[in-house]
């Protein structure tokens, strides 16, 4: 049980940050905002959604790509951080899990994820 200030507190939050819904297996794209020094830019990170975890401001997501030489790149966001400037839903994926980290062990062809196809 939460403390009620504490849950106002987080729902003011969670009313500033407008969210797509997406779910696991939606391929997004994250624009990520990035300090370098004393120069800030904004740089996307596109891959599918292996997974949502937490509830309220702690909510975090987990993005998968294929880098350099096919390597897999995991990063893990949290879905109410200020660092996060957007989130594009790109594709939705058809998946019949919450959790899809056996991608990790596919490769080629065999790791895609179907569309979705609304009727």
């Amino acid at each position: 049980m939460k403390n009620k200030y504490i849950e106002s507190f987080e729902k003011a939050q969670l009313e500033k940050k407008n969210v797509p819904v997406f779910r696991a297996g939606d391929t997004v794209r994250v624009a990520v905002r990035i300090k370098e020094g004393n120069k800030e830019r904004v740089q996307n990170y596109e891959g599918v959604c292996i997974a949502l975890r937490g509830e309220g401001t702690g909510k975090t997501f987990m993005v998968r790509k294929m880098g350099a030489n096919n390597v897999g790149v995991e990063r893990i966001f949290p879905l109410y951080s200020d660092s996060i400037e957007s989130i594009e839903v790109l594709r939705r994926g058809r998946v019949r899990r919450a959790k899809l980290f056996y991608l990790r062990e596919l490769k080629g062809k065999a790791a895609r994820i179907k569309e979705l196809r609304r009727k």
